[in-house]
């Protein structure tokens, strides 16, 4: 599959549905630290970006880039302490959520903006049947009495192709696949059709034909509700199988944003161009003797501690492209050409290489 959805994003990519003029969910200058004893730990150090109606964004990068605590941002789930929203703007249709109560928060959590988590048995209680979790969203946000909220869990569980519904609903998670339990979490995250579903490393733990199948469901699901999806995960085949627009964060930062084809045609941070030349490709025919063997491409060092940056550009220490200018000032992110962002000070020598290579 990830070969497959590597091809397309370089030649056709998937279609960009139409949008309307103003998007669903603006991040703007978003900063999230946490206030530890050891140090303020910059978790999210101004992060902006845009989602459009009906589209799906990929958001990657390494582990402890900042992706998830994004997310949970947004949500407004940042535990505090130690952790707290420091600086920036989450609009939602224009609403500016950071200014919002919690009990106005709850109201739109699970209703306006959903999110699937990674593991879902640890997001489902193991001591309530699926039918009980899936209605208390339902008759919260919708009103419904206890039948008829009953009825929609039903419905939402056959929209995600599980069989039987009405009898899972009176099973407990245990008694469910990883591949049915990560459905459930998906009907669950979709029963009051939101605007905004952020997939967090939603397809993760599982194999890889379940996770073919995840991905589909999420993209019908898509066309047929109009659900904008953000799909966070370290998984460059699931960001050319599924996303028309792609944000790579780096040590708290965006460091690109660019359509998806163009971001694996021409990528132009360093960063991204490591993590393109680090996927496994099975060799073609004649490419080399059999007997030969070639080590994975790899990005060297290591991702600089949150809690005590480098000065300059956060990837200098680990770029090959580095230069004196990069260690001593920040790149900011700038437009190279129409819709592809980039934060390097050599983006002009990648941009080169791309059309001589």
């Amino acid at each position: 599959m990830v070969t497959e959805a590597l091809a397309e994003a370089r030649g056709r990519g998937p279609e960009i549905p139409a949008q309307s003029a103003r998007p669903v969910l603006t991040i703007d200058g978003l900063k999230t630290h946490f206030f530890t004893r050891d140090g303020v730990v910059r978790a999210v150090d101004g992060v902006s970006y845009e989602l459009e109606r009906g589209e799906t964004l990929g958001v990657v990068g390494e582990s402890g880039c900042g992706k998830s605590i994004t997310a949970l941002s947004v949500m407004g789930l940042v535990p505090s302490p130690p952790g707290r929203i420091v600086a920036g703007t989450i609009r939602l249709d224009g609403v500016n959520l950071l200014t919002l109560s919690e009990s106005q928060m709850r109201q739109i959590r699970g209703n306006d903006i959903s999110m699937i988590f990674q593991e879902p048995m640890t997001s489902l209680n193991p001591v309530l049947k699926i039918g009980r979790q899936l209605t208390e969203a339902i008759r919260l946000h919708q009103g419904l009495g206890k039948r008829d909220a009953l009825t929609r869990a039903v419905e939402m569980l056959r929209l995600v192709h599980i069989p039987e519904a009405e009898r899972r609903v009176q099973q407990y998670p245990f008694e469910l696949s990883g591949g049915m339990r990560q459905r459930v979490m998906i009907a669950m995250a979709l029963s009051c059709n939101p605007k905004v579903l952020i997939a967090d490393e939603a397809t993760t733990a599982l194999d890889v034909t379940i996770q073919a199948q995840i991905l589909n469901l999420m993209l019908e699901l898509r066309e047929k509700l109009g659900t904008a999806i953000i799909m966070i995960t370290h998984d460059l085949g699931v960001v050319a199988e599924t996303a028309q627009r792609v944000v790579v964060m780096y040590a708290g930062k965006v460091v690109e944003e660019a359509p998806v084809r163009e971001l694996f045609r021409r990528p132009l941070h360093p960063y991204t161009k490591g993590l393109l030349a680090s996927i496994p490709r099975l060799p073609t025919q004649g490419s080399r003797r059999r007997h030969e063997r070639t080590r994975l491409n790899e990005i060297p060092g290591i991702v600089p501690a949150l809690k005590d940056m480098p000065p300059g550009c956060r990837f200098a220490p680990r770029c090959a492209y580095a230069v004196d200018r990069c260690r001593r000032e920040e790149p900011p992110l700038a437009s190279r050409t129409p819709g592809h962002f980039t934060a390097c000070w050599e983006a002009d020598r990648l941009m080169a290489e791309a059309e001589h290579g």
